[in-house]
């Protein structure tokens, strides 16, 4: 199972500026193959996200646990570089990706940018005097969905909701999932619309997805989840349609939408626990549309891309109305497998 290598740290790093992007190419392998996510913020230290740990990089690239006079620090001008170079120079052209805080990068990466909000009539328009950038490293775990597909089987065609908190691994699994069903592992080769919103899934760069996702995958780039499920139906005739990240109600009602059009729907949605997920709105209506079969929890962002349990969408439900008690453990189920 492929994880980070030091190719796809480097290939992240060389998209930033000097000094900044040679600092980081000094990195220990060990360091880069274990790394989340590169951090610069206006006034504070370099500083390298990893599973369990944050290293900070020091002026001359040594390898910093506690940041001190040697550490390099991000000013502005240095933050402000990076995201021109980021852009490409062209800040104009990636508008609509700032607006929604973020930029995709070359090699499936992306950056998550944050600064002073601008506000034009009202209404949000953008990001200005840019003070931090996280720059996420694009990585493709080959087989973290192969618990899912020996578990579920042929029931994933009924329809599978991916929860877990931030960094836990999401997009990772959805992105294997989506290269296993096009590319046969999951049994018959089956045909998978991707509605990318933010083009985190494929890692589009220039119309091309940078991202492994197998023979049979149609990848509808920047659309709205609503309008890209819609156009998905209509003119891509799909098996199933993938997306990440079901935010409201509204999106929500899109995917119940498929359901009636022959479709299988695999989506994501932020939470960490089942008591979590048993009190978003969301998840509720899409559950009690049936819309999912099954809904898979992940372990967390100290396990990304890790399964922790899978339960039957009938039995969260039960839940609800309190027709099931919890385990003898307290919880809402058993860990790996089917609860």
């Amino acid at each position: 199972m492929e994880y980070i290598t030091d190719a796809r740290f480097d290939s992240a790093a060389a998209l930033l500026p000097a000094p900044i992007g040679g600092l980081l190419l000094s990195v220990p392998a060990a360091i880069k193959r274990k790394t989340q996510e590169i951090r610069l913020r206006t006034g504070k230290p370099l500083a390298i996200g990893c599973r369990k740990a944050v290293y900070f990089i020091g002026k001359n690239g040594r390898l910093l646990t506690v940041p001190g006079k040697e550490a390099y620090i991000a000013d502005k001008d240095s933050v402000q570089a990076c995201f021109q170079f980021l852009c490409e120079y062209s800040v104009y052209s990636h508008e609509n990706e700032i607006r929604q805080g973020f930029l995709s990068l070359r090699g499936g990466h992306r950056a998550g940018v944050c600064g002073t909000a601008v506000y034009r009539d009202g209404h949000f328009s953008g990001v200005c005097d840019i003070s931090s950038i996280c720059l996420r490293i694009s990585r493709q775990m080959t087989g973290c969905s192969e618990e899912i597909l020996k578990e579920i089987g042929s029931e994933l065609s009924r329809g599978l909701l991916l929860a877990g908190a931030p960094s836990s691994g999401k997009t990772t699994v959805l992105r294997d999932l989506a290269r296993a069903i096009s590319s046969g592992e999951a049994g018959e080769i089956q045909r998978i619309a991707i509605v990318d919103e933010r083009g985190e899934l494929a890692g589009t760069y220039a119309g091309m997805a940078e991202n492994d996702l197998g023979y049979c995958c149609d990848v509808l780039n920047g659309y709205q989840k609503a309008e890209g499920i819609l156009q998905a139906v209509r003119a891509l005739s799909p098996d199933y349609i993938l997306c990440d990240e079901i935010g409201g109600t509204e999106e929500a009602k899109s995917l119940l939408q498929c359901l009636h059009a022959g479709v299988s729907i695999i989506a994501s949605i932020h939470a960490g626990s089942p008591e979590e997920f048993l009190h978003r709105q969301q998840a509720l209506l899409l559950l009690r549309g049936g819309a999912f079969g099954h809904v898979a929890f992940l372990a967390g962002k100290q396990e990304p891309g890790t399964i922790d349990r899978i339960y039957k969408a009938g039995d969260l439900l039960a839940q609800i109305h309190g027709n099931a008690a919890a385990d003898s453990s307290g919880g809402f189920g058993r860990a790996v497998g089917i609860a």
